[in-house]
């Protein structure tokens, strides 16, 4: 270990490595020079010391970022970001190696002779994987790289000693911007060469004792990356224009609260009014949208599902509202919804500020896209639901009242599966029909027995856990049995009869039945950790490490890899 430390200290190159909660473990001297950090950081969030870094999205994605043009404070530096793997490809943390790229304009500034500065830069700009082009102080390219030619489609020969507009299909030379304004330019999007390929450009003016000389640009290839975000965002839209696929038809139980709260649904459905569902997590509120729409005049038109707790925050504005900026632009899910429904789900977790816009958005169904002057007016049916208490988030102002009373004007309540009990045996029947199908295996019926033994519980996660349990039921049951019976069911705590009932708060209570869990799942599977791993769908590092948060480890006991 110290051998590999005294490596990593010895190179110019920044070294930085996170661990898979994207926390710090290892910054060398030369990252700590570039970045001009001081002690104190291990162990902190990366993004919290690093600002614009995106190990933590590596971490993430499992993604590798290779040659990435980043921006520290005056510098640029080029960075390539590595997930770390184990052999099972379970990701361990991230590792990012970069390099300043800022001594280039300090070596033009040292050097006088311009024949002397295209010599050694040359030899450096080959090298790298993005186009780099170089133009005098009147804004003529005097130098370019391989890379400049393989995006372009443009030979050195056809555009050294020509003005930087030669390459230029849509948008401003950024050379010449550099050479009227002297000033640094970031993130440029041009489209470039006979083929108009879609470019971003960093451009940087070359300073040589005092007198401006003119200016380099990295250019990267975004062609590719966004006819595949297109690409992705038409199928995204036409899975959003299929999502509604549910109807009244498949809201199973005929429990009093249920009937009261579909016939709610089935009256406000003829109706444009705003629907505000409520109810807890997993009792189907997604559901009673789909049905909604499917049954409203709107059916034929998209529905549009936004999760207010998946997109975050920074990204929520973007995706509903849209932005603009020169000639591009992205349209937004309100927009996308134009003529059918728009789904809030979760819009008790809408950050403040987003709530705002929305807010003005109902008011008179328009908005203006980010970066856009233009007002965009669309007719668009607002469904909403939260499974949290909103009249404490407003007590909190953590939600704006005023918004409240523009969902609120019709609100259905979705009775938790405690409440209606006597819908639990078709439920569990019809479950158990749809989940042996998806398993390939042939379940016709469900006993009593295990019918009763379920009803003792309060399912407090509701719908969503039943499912989940009548899936390892089913699981449980050897090939070619066709009835699910009581001992094929996982321990439920009936003890404890409902997690809900427990004193605490949510983190503790989560936890407890975490743990319960845990030792539930090992005494099916007789203490078998990679079978219980396996079953609970988590890798058996991460079993390993809830078992010894738990204390359900032996003494001494620890996972080795």
């Amino acid at each position: 270990m110290k051998f590999y430390r005294t490596v990593l200290e010895s190179i110019i190159e920044g070294v930085i490595i996170v661990d898979k909660d994207a926390k710090i473990l290892y910054i060398n001297k030369r990252a700590m020079h570039i970045l001009k950090l001081k002690e104190g950081f291990i162990g902190k969030h990366v993004a919290d010391v690093i600002p614009n870094t995106r190990l933590h999205i590596v971490v993430q994605t499992g993604v590798p970022e290779v040659d990435e043009v980043q921006n520290v404070g005056e510098n640029i530096i080029i960075t390539s970001r590595m997930p770390l793997t184990d052999e099972c490809g379970n990701i361990l943390g991230a590792v990012a190696v970069f390099r300043d790229i800022t001594s280039m304009r300090k070596l033009a500034e040292e050097i006088t002779n311009l024949h002397q500065i295209e010599a050694r830069l040359k030899a450096i700009i080959d090298s790298t994987y993005d186009a780099i082009s170089v133009a005098d102080e009147n804004g003529y390219i005097v130098l370019v790289n391989k890379a400049y030619t393989k995006i372009t489609g443009l030979k050195p020969e056809e555009v050294i000693g020509k003005p930087a507009t030669v390459d230029i299909a849509e948008g401003e030379s950024i050379h010449m911007k550099v050479a009227r304004t002297k000033k640094p330019i970031f993130n440029a999007r041009l489209k470039v060469g006979p083929l108009k390929r879609e470019v971003i450009v960093n451009a940087m003016p070359l300073i040589v004792r005092g007198k401006f000389s003119g200016s380099v640009a990295v250019v990267h290839d975004v062609s590719e990356i966004l006819e595949l975000t297109r690409e992705l965002n038409e199928v995204k839209r036409y899975i959003r224009q299929l999502k509604a696929q549910y109807t009244f038809d498949d809201i199973i139980g005929k429990s009093e609260k249920l009937l009261i709260a579909k016939e709610q649904a089935k009256k406000v459905a003829k109706t444009p009014a705003t629907v505000f569902l409520r109810g807890e997590s997993g009792t189907g509120k997604e559901l009673f949208a789909h049905a909604i729409h499917n049954e409203s005049n709107r059916k034929n038109n998209p529905f549009v599902t936004v999760n207010c707790a998946a997109i975050p925050e920074n990204m929520l504005e973007i995706e509903l509202f849209g932005y603009t900026k020169d000639t591009f632009g992205q349209k937004g899910l309100i927009e996308e919804a134009e003529g059918g429904t728009l789904f809030l789900d979760e819009i008790g977790k809408m950050p403040i500020s987003v709530q705002a816009k929305i807010l003005r958005f109902i008011e008179n169904r328009e908005f203006l896209p980010i970066g856009s002057n233009r007002v965009k007016k669309v007719n668009v049916r607002i469904i909403a639901s939260t499974n949290m208490n909103i009249e404490e988030l407003i007590r909190k102002e953590q939600f704006l009242i005023d918004l409240y009373y523009r969902l609120n004007v019709f609100p259905i309540y979705i009775p938790p599966l405690r409440e209606r009990k006597e819908d639990i045996e078709e439920l569990a029947k019809f479950l158990a029909k749809k989940i042996g199908r998806q398993y390939g295996r042939n379940v016709v019926d469900i006993t009593d027995n295990a019918v009763e033994y379920l009803k003792k519980y309060d399912w407090p996660g509701n719908i969503r856990e039943l499912e989940n349990i009548i899936g390892r039921a089913i699981i449980n049951m050897d090939i070619g049995e066709t009835i699910l019976d009581k001992r094929h069911i996982p321990l439920l705590f009936l003890e404890n009869n409902s997690i809900l009932k427990k004193e605490g708060s949510l983190r503790s209570m989560v936890e407890d039945f975490e743990r319960k869990m845990i030792e539930s799942s090992l005494k099916e599977n007789n203490g078998d950790r990679t079978l219980t791993a396996k079953k609970l769908k988590i890798s058996l590092r991460t079993l390993y490490y809830k078992m010894e948060r738990y204390g359900l480890l032996k003494k001494g006991e620890r996972y080795e890899a």
